[in-house]
């Protein structure tokens, strides 16, 4: 039984669940889930739990996620990125500097409310946003939370005197529920001219980046050696205090019963036999359960 989590290196082309549906059939393994849509023309890091760690997923989504992207000004259309249909043009006669773009990214820093792009995957009464743009369906979007940690240009912008559009690189850090399209959308509506995402590749998400991430094909060759592709669930945890059990401990805690640790931490990883055996949160002066994994093993 495999029991870990896949860094895949998801590429442009293929929606998350088509990269779960071939992982399903290389793996033959029914238990497996992603955590963290990508849409099909963004590539990078897919986090994709088999068998017991699918128990983790929703905390998986809980890490910040990390981007690196393009984008242009000139131009605007009504999914953010170049797949949309164009609702603006707008030439760009006097191009932004470096400074000027670096004090709009800083304004959309910290916590904000976002509006969901209209081709997204978020449900309005049962449906999903995308389907009522196919249909040129008129919806209000909901409103969403979401938390920028950084929003950096990472290189000078590149004006094209003939197209008179203008390009900028820019790495994000954010939380789950962010759409980076919505971020270049609205770097735009900062500065008075229309953007659009041109690309985006995530490079961190759930506690894993692009150097730990493989290829479909990679994993494919290298299957038979699944310590090459295959992260252990303990690796989910390092950010966790650790406490080994003794064999009276691990009795107790494999049947979900409170244990009383001399610690102070509000959740600890308990480790049996070398392996995180569960998650225990303190309450009062004990621990109590809060995630149970591997019990049986």
């Amino acid at each position: 039984m495999l029991n870990g989590i896949v860094v895949l290196n998801k590429p442009r082309g293929m929606t998350s669940s088509d990269c779960v549906y071939k992982l399903r059939k290389i793996l033959q393994i029914r238990k497996i889930g992603h955590a963290g849509t990508l849409d099909p023309e963004v590539n990078g890091v897919l986090p994709i739990a088999i068998g017991q760690a699918t128990k983790l997923i929703e905390l998986m989504h809980t890490k910040p996620k990390s981007y690196i992207g393009s984008g242009m000004f000139g131009k605007r259309t009504d999914s953010y990125d170049l797949d949309g249909e164009v609702l603006e043009t707008q030439a760009v006669t006097s191009p932004f500097t470096s400074d000027e773009i670096i004090e709009g990214m800083k304004k959309l820093t910290g916590h904000l409310e976002q509006l969901p792009p209209i081709y997204s995957a978020v449900r309005v009464n049962g449906k999903r946003l995308y389907e009522y743009a196919r249909q040129h369906i008129e919806v209000q979007r909901p409103k969403r939370a979401v938390e920028v940690y950084d929003y950096s240009l990472t290189s000078d912008p590149v004006y094209d005197e003939e197209q008179k559009t203008e390009s900028f690189n820019f790495a994000i850090r954010c939380s789950k529920g962010t759409y980076v399209r919505s971020l270049v959308n609205d770097l735009g509506t900062q500065l008075n001219c229309p953007a659009v995402m041109t690309s985006l590749t995530r490079t961190a998400s759930s506690g894993y980046d692009l150097s730990q991430a493989v290829s479909l094909e990679d994993l494919e060759q290298e299957i038979a050696h699944p310590e090459k592709w295959l992260q252990p669930i303990d690796s989910f945890f390092n950010d966790l205090k650790v406490v080994d059990l003794s064999v009276q401990q691990f009795d107790r805690v494999k049947n979900g019963a409170k244990i009383k640790l001399n610690q102070n931490d509000k959740k600890i990883a308990l480790r049996y036999n070398k392996k995180i055996k569960a998650i225990y949160q303190r309450s009062d002066d004990v621990y109590c359960p809060d995630l149970m994994l591997l019990k049986n093993e």
